[in-house]
């Protein structure tokens, strides 16, 4: 992989207890405009979550302010690298949950899967014996997932509970195992599934982007590219960024076969989503496209061109 270009993307969480985490969030975003970074990070009672930018000073000084907060000591990251910066503006946002399943009580701090390293992998899942589920949103099993896998089809991440439930596959002594883009949903996950009774729970420590980032791209058991929540849209092996671009409307990766349908307005509407938004939406769409436009005759960046939202450690 290639380390030579100036801009470090940093993806991140941790699980810790922040009883007053309102409170970390001024220092925290003082810090990231000092440093320079741009991205998303959110700050919640069950800990942090978030994808960051910037120089490698400027990384690194937030890093640094990150493992000074409580828990946070033992923070692990996962690096990529790029010539631009893939957001436009620096968030520090409050939320209740740093990844969204909406089942309380739901604690990866006092319960959770075993954790596999990337090498050990393929071949847990390569067992007949072993469920393997990917736990990630229908876009993005779309562009690529680990061969074998049961694909639960969902919206939202607040879809798995009620999904799991419906399994008459899964008995308490079913071997599952679970993966992600970064990690963060399988704490979760794998929590949840530990929590409603399963014994022999998995989940793949750090994520397809520490797979691919780590595993020989011959002989491993990933098919496709994986979809980051970011303007690379895609990885692949090496994390070197893909083929896909993304829909502004609906922010849902499109190949070049997509942009060619009659059905594809930039920024408007493509095949997935063309006949999902209003027409007044589609003329708001419009409207921004063209400002996007403006902006970039200009030489200019406009906001609108970043991701709506960030759940870049969401994996």
């Amino acid at each position: 992989m290639k380390t030579d270009n100036k801009i470090v993307i940093v993806a991140l969480y941790n699980f810790t207890a922040f009883p007053n985490f309102e409170e970390l969030r001024e220092p925290l975003q003082a810090c990231c405009a000092q440093a320079g970074t741009m991205g998303t990070i959110l700050l919640a009672s069950e800990g942090i979550n978030g994808t960051i930018a910037g120089s490698r000073v400027g990384v690194d000084a937030v890093l640094a302010h990150i493992r000074d907060l409580p828990g946070c000591a033992d923070l692990a990251h996962k690096e990529s690298f790029d010539t631009e910066n893939p957001f436009l503006r620096m968030k520090v946002r409050l939320k209740k949950e740093i990844v969204t399943m909406g089942v309380p009580g739901t604690d990866p701090n006092n319960i959770v899967g075993t954790y596999v390293n990337p090498d050990d992998w393929d071949a847990l899942i390569s067992d007949p014996d072993v469920v393997v589920i990917d736990t990630r949103n229908d876009y993005e099993v779309g562009i690529g997932t680990f061969k074998g896998a049961i694909d639960p089809n969902i919206k939202s991440f607040r879809e798995f509970p009620d999904w799991f439930h419906a399994q008459d596959i899964i008995s308490p002594d079913t071997k599952v195992a679970m993966f992600c883009t970064g990690g963060i949903r399988c704490e979760k996950s794998t929590a949840f599934v530990k929590a409603a009774g399963i014994k022999d729970v998995f989940h793949l420590k750090g994520g397809i982007l520490k797979y691919l980032e780590t595993q020989p791209e011959e002989d491993n058991l990933w098919e496709g590219q994986c979809f980051v929540f970011d303007d690379r849209v895609s990885v692949g092996p090496g994390l070197v960024p893909g083929d896909y671009d993304m829909c502004h409307a609906c922010r849902q990766p499109i190949t070049e076969d997509d942009k060619l349908s009659e059905l594809y307005v930039p920024g408007v509407a493509c095949p997935k989503c063309h006949d999902v938004s209003s027409p007044e939406q589609k003329q708001r769409f419009a409207e921004r496209q063209k400002q996007m436009d403006l902006a970039q005759a200009k030489g200019e960046q406009h906001l609108g061109s970043a991701p709506l939202k960030v759940k870049a450690a969401e994996g």
